[in-house]
């Protein structure tokens, strides 16, 4: 892949050892957990980050891969599945070129869809990860609606465009991380384009060790949003089969009121 063509995401560096700190918890980990063991096969996780829901999902013992755009993630997964005794088979491939060398009963997308690319990228993403389920596979894919983030939703209008890009901000509160630096994300929304519904937000991010500012970086994150029926029929046309929409970590049927929503979408036998 050209570098042009690359997917253009922020978790690298900083933003990366920030997420491993940080984001360790959530109700997506219980609520994908049963897919993969109703699965009772092989899972793979897509993208796999910094281990959020993989590493649980080791720990109890379910057979489960990992895959990433990001090194930086990927490695930091590694090294805290490796100081717990686990082995974590981690690939570093991006969505839209998955290439895994066995296929899976279940794989979960949990908010890594759209990330990164372009529309097009998107599409091929559903159509390697059709591929890469066993016949009969389900994959359980979230998507946070357009309309959840209003700050952005209002943007979506021509007057407030002329807004963008939004004021950047000094680091505000730090948090103090496991080896006792500390650190400091802060986004802004930089452009959207309703058309393509394309949004690019800019990522700064800062980290202090002993009251010294050490390291700063800033790193950008294309996003493309999808409403939930349009993606609907994206997945139809993959391949996808049997596909429920359940509203976000619940089990329940989706409302105009869930910020996610979680399609489940099947591989024919």
């Amino acid at each position: 892949m050209a570098t042009g063509d690359a997917p253009q995401t922020w978790h690298y560096g900083l933003v990366a050892r920030w997420w491993d700190e940080f984001n360790r918890d959530g109700p997506e980990i219980d609520y994908f957990r049963r897919f993969i063991e109703a699965g009772d096969g092989p899972a793979l996780d897509a993208p796999c980050g910094t281990g959020r829901l993989l590493l649980p999902y080791l720990r109890a013992g379910l057979d489960v891969d990992g895959a990433d755009v990001s090194p930086d993630m990927l490695e930091l997964c590694r090294t805290r599945a490796e100081s717990e005794g686990l082995s974590a088979r981690l690939f570093a491939q991006a969505l839209h070129e998955l290439d895994l060398p066995r296929r899976y009963r279940t794989i979960v997308v949990c908010g890594g869809f759209g990330l990164g690319g372009r529309r097009e990228h998107d599409v091929q993403a559903l159509e390697r990860l059709h591929a890469q389920l066993e016949p009969g596979g389900t994959l359980v894919l979230d998507n946070e609606v357009p309309y959840a983030d209003g700050l952005a939703w209002r943007h979506w209008h021509k007057e407030e465009r002329r807004e963008l890009p939004r004021p950047r901000k000094e680091p505000g509160e730090r948090r103090t991380g496991s080896g006792g630096a500390e650190y400091a994300l802060r986004p802004r929304l930089v452009s959207l384009d309703p058309l393509a519904q394309l949004l690019t937000y800019e990522m700064h991010a800062w980290m202090w060790r002993e009251g010294e500012l050490v390291a700063e970086e800033q790193r950008e994150l294309r996003m493309t949003v999808y409403f939930t029926h349009e993606l609907e029929l994206m997945l139809e046309r993959a391949g996808f089969t049997e596909i429920e929409l359940q509203a976000g970590y619940t089990g329940e049927p989706p409302t105009g009121d869930d910020d996610f929503v979680v399609f489940i979408a099947r591989r024919a036998r």
